[in-house]
């Protein structure tokens, strides 16, 4: 079994800082690393070959110099990862990075399932998983919180806020997973040790995928119009005192009169 796990270099939201005066947001200096969904994504292919073999192999679009920061990736068990390098300026539409997604999956052959992160880090369009599956001519499986395969299936619980559906569809398949979906595993020093000596393959789009970078431009209808910050003040408020049932009541008090609770009759 041939599994394909789709990872992303990502902006670090967490180390985005918001001017407060302006409500501009701070980007110089952001650092980018492999995302948090990410790992969920590596944790859910590398699950999928432990109880079923095969191999995972990952594959990303982002600039040559993210090549290192794929290292930790490596040691959750993959063979290889693949690193396209992003043909265009900035931020790459989805649009685009189905397209290149879906031509590096079909050089690699015979996948049997793509696992996806519903979102990325730092662009929360939702967009690639349904477009790369439909480039594919695959099923997917989207807002999936768990993966299993049974006779030639792909099976999984989706999350639907209110309910849970359990759905089935053949391989090939591709999944989306939400950070619900499991707790990404710590590689060992060994694995991490082992994890130098695997491959990380750097491919062009046109060299290697057949792709004009002319046409992917005229794909790439992505414009940025305004972005703002939000800050949050917070009330600050420490309560005091040597009283537990006293401070218990106080802060159900406060709850109540911010309406962040309701009182009973």
């Amino acid at each position: 079994m041939k599994i394909v796990a789709c990872i992303k270099y990502s902006l670090d939201a967490s180390e985005v800082k918001v001017d407060a005066a302006t409500k501009e947001l701070k980007m110089a200096g952001v650092p980018y690393k492999v995302g948090v969904i990410d790992k969920h994504v590596l944790e859910t292919a590398v699950a999928l070959k432990e109880a079923n073999g095969g191999t995972v192999h990952a594959i990303t679009v982002g600039p040559t110099k993210a090549k290192e920061s794929f290292r930790e990736a490596l040691a959750f068990g993959l063979e290889d990862v693949t690193l396209i390098e992003n043909p265009l300026e900035g931020e790459v539409a989805p649009e685009v990075t189905a397209v290149i997604l879906a031509e590096a999956i079909k050089k690699l052959g015979d996948v049997d399932v793509v696992v996806c992160g519903e979102v990325s880090d730092d662009g929360f369009t939702y967009q690639v998983p349904p477009r790369l599956a439909e480039a594919l001519n695959m099923p997917q499986i989207s807002f999936a919180r768990t993966a299993a395969i049974e006779d030639g299936q792909l099976i999984a619980d989706r999350d639907l806020e209110d309910s849970v559906q359990t759905v089935a569809v053949p391989l090939p398949a591709l999944i989306s997973v939400m950070e619900e979906s499991n707790t990404p595993r710590r590689p060992t020093l060994l694995e991490a040790m082992k994890a130098k000596k695997k491959p990380v393959n750097i491919w062009n789009v046109e060299a290697d995928l057949g792709l004009s970078v002319a046409d992917l431009q005229q794909k790439a209808a992505l414009e940025k119009l305004h972005a703002e910050g939000v800050v949050v003040h917070r009330k600050q408020q420490v309560l005091k005192g040597d009283d537990l049932n006293a401070l218990s009541n106080e802060l159900v008090d406060l709850l109540l009169a911010d309406h962040i609770i309701e009182g009973g009759a």
